[in-house]
């Protein structure tokens, strides 16, 4: 049965940018698999706070999240996905011809 609600703590991904790990605080990051650590990067604690199932949140459902948490030790907020046309823009320098 799912947790109506814990007490969450929030890390950042220092690899990948816009990836977060939310995890049982009185548990921290001791049920997140080695591997998952090793691809996440050294995580950097953004902070913590009550989560319930009726917390709004723009990229997840508070009730994903706290479910997550409960059957595995942890929830893995992904970045988007960017279409590969918008990630020229991050790599080809604007130079505009007037």
């Amino acid at each position: 049965m799912t947790q109506k609600r814990i007490i969450c703590s929030i890390y950042r991904s220092k690899k990948k940018d816009e990836m977060y790990l939310y995890v049982d605080k009185t548990k921290a990051l001791s049920l997140v698999p080695e591997a998952l650590l090793k691809m996440f990067g050294k995580p950097e604690h953004r902070m913590d706070m009550l989560l319930t199932a009726d917390k709004k949140f723009a990229k997840a459902k508070a009730e994903d999240i706290l479910s997550n948490i409960d059957a595995q030790g942890y929830y893995l907020q992904m970045p988007p996905v960017r279409e590969e046309y918008m990630l020229d823009l991050y790599r080809t320098p604007v130079n505009p011809t007037y």
